[in-house]
Protein backbone atom coordinates (compact mmCIF):
# COMPACT_ATOMS: atom_id res chain seq x y z
CA UNK A 1 0.00 0.00 0.00
CA UNK A 2 1.54 3.25 -1.07
CA UNK A 3 1.42 5.83 1.51
CA UNK A 4 3.04 9.71 1.11
CA UNK A 5 3.72 11.61 4.28
CA UNK A 6 3.74 15.55 3.51
CA UNK A 7 5.90 18.50 5.96
CA UNK A 8 7.37 21.38 6.08
CA UNK A 9 4.62 23.87 5.19
CA UNK A 10 3.60 26.99 7.48
CA UNK A 11 3.64 30.11 7.74
CA UNK A 12 6.58 32.32 6.01
CA UNK A 13 7.27 36.29 5.26
CA UNK A 14 8.04 37.32 1.74
CA UNK A 15 11.11 36.57 0.95
CA UNK A 16 11.82 33.90 3.40
CA UNK A 17 12.24 30.47 2.68
CA UNK A 18 10.80 26.62 4.13
CA UNK A 19 11.44 23.33 2.63
CA UNK A 20 9.10 20.60 2.30
CA UNK A 21 9.33 16.94 2.21
CA UNK A 22 7.57 14.19 0.98
CA UNK A 23 8.25 10.77 2.02
CA UNK A 24 6.31 8.10 0.21
CA UNK A 25 6.55 3.97 0.84
CA UNK A 26 4.92 0.97 -0.31
CA UNK A 27 6.79 0.56 -3.56
CA UNK A 28 9.36 1.98 -6.16
CA UNK A 29 8.54 5.48 -8.03
CA UNK A 30 9.45 6.66 -10.96
CA UNK A 31 9.26 10.77 -11.39
CA UNK A 32 8.00 12.54 -7.72
CA UNK A 33 6.74 16.31 -7.84
CA UNK A 34 5.25 19.15 -6.18
CA UNK A 35 1.74 20.50 -7.18
CA UNK A 36 0.13 23.55 -5.73
CA UNK A 37 -3.63 25.04 -5.37
CA UNK A 38 -4.29 28.32 -4.53
CA UNK A 39 -7.75 29.07 -3.57
CA UNK A 40 -9.95 29.47 -6.48
CA UNK A 41 -7.76 28.21 -8.74
CA UNK A 42 -6.75 24.79 -11.07
CA UNK A 43 -4.00 22.46 -8.99
CA UNK A 44 -0.80 23.35 -10.98
CA UNK A 45 2.15 21.86 -11.18
CA UNK A 46 5.37 23.59 -9.59
CA UNK A 47 8.30 21.14 -10.30
CA UNK A 48 9.17 17.33 -10.73
CA UNK A 49 12.00 14.94 -10.79
CA UNK A 50 13.08 11.91 -12.67
CA UNK A 51 14.62 8.99 -10.94
CA UNK A 52 17.72 9.87 -13.47
CA UNK A 53 17.61 12.94 -11.86
CA UNK A 54 16.14 15.13 -14.66
CA UNK A 55 13.79 18.22 -13.22
CA UNK A 56 11.49 20.54 -14.82
CA UNK A 57 10.11 23.33 -13.34
CA UNK A 58 7.06 25.98 -13.61
CA UNK A 59 8.12 29.52 -15.04
CA UNK A 60 6.80 31.20 -11.90
CA UNK A 61 9.30 28.97 -9.48
CA UNK A 62 12.32 29.08 -11.99
CA UNK A 63 15.42 29.87 -10.31
CA UNK A 64 13.70 30.20 -6.73
CA UNK A 65 12.63 26.61 -5.99
CA UNK A 66 14.99 23.56 -6.09
CA UNK A 67 13.45 19.91 -6.40
CA UNK A 68 15.73 17.00 -5.40
CA UNK A 69 14.96 13.71 -4.40
CA UNK A 70 16.97 10.53 -1.85
CA UNK A 71 16.24 7.34 -3.64
CA UNK A 72 17.52 5.33 -1.20
CA UNK A 73 14.93 7.42 1.50
CA UNK A 74 11.85 7.57 -1.02
CA UNK A 75 11.51 10.85 -0.41
CA UNK A 76 11.14 14.48 -2.46
CA UNK A 77 12.35 17.85 -1.30
CA UNK A 78 10.72 21.23 -2.41
CA UNK A 79 13.53 24.10 -1.54
CA UNK A 80 11.38 27.07 -1.45
CA UNK A 81 13.26 30.59 -1.21
CA UNK A 82 12.48 34.48 -1.92
CA UNK A 83 9.20 33.45 -1.27
CA UNK A 84 6.19 35.53 -2.58
CA UNK A 85 3.10 36.11 -1.75
CA UNK A 86 0.98 34.34 -5.04
CA UNK A 87 3.15 31.02 -3.43
CA UNK A 88 0.51 30.87 -1.20
CA UNK A 89 -1.27 28.11 -1.69
CA UNK A 90 -1.79 24.18 -0.30
CA UNK A 91 1.18 22.04 -1.86
CA UNK A 92 0.99 18.40 -2.29
CA UNK A 93 3.33 15.39 -3.58
CA UNK A 94 2.42 13.11 -6.36
CA UNK A 95 4.75 10.14 -7.78
CA UNK A 96 4.02 7.35 -10.16
CA UNK A 97 4.87 3.96 -9.12
CA UNK A 98 7.85 2.62 -11.06
CA UNK A 99 5.82 -0.39 -12.24
CA UNK A 100 2.37 0.27 -13.30
CA UNK A 101 2.78 4.40 -13.39
CA UNK A 102 -0.33 4.90 -10.92
CA UNK A 103 -0.12 8.46 -9.65
CA UNK A 104 -0.51 8.92 -5.53
CA UNK A 105 -0.95 12.08 -4.29
CA UNK A 106 0.18 13.51 -0.42
CA UNK A 107 -2.83 15.12 1.78
CA UNK A 108 -1.39 18.51 1.04
CA UNK A 109 0.31 21.14 3.23
CA UNK A 110 -0.17 25.12 3.57
CA UNK A 111 2.03 26.90 2.19
CA UNK A 112 0.87 30.87 3.32
CA UNK A 113 3.62 33.84 2.29
CA UNK A 114 2.21 36.97 4.29
CA UNK A 115 3.88 39.56 6.17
Amino acid sequence: QVQLVESGGGLVQPGGSLRLSCAASGSIFSTMGWYRQAPGAQRELVAEISSGGSTNYANSVQGRFTISRDNAKNTVYLQMRSLKPEDTAVYYCKVKNRYDYAAYWGQGTQVTVSS
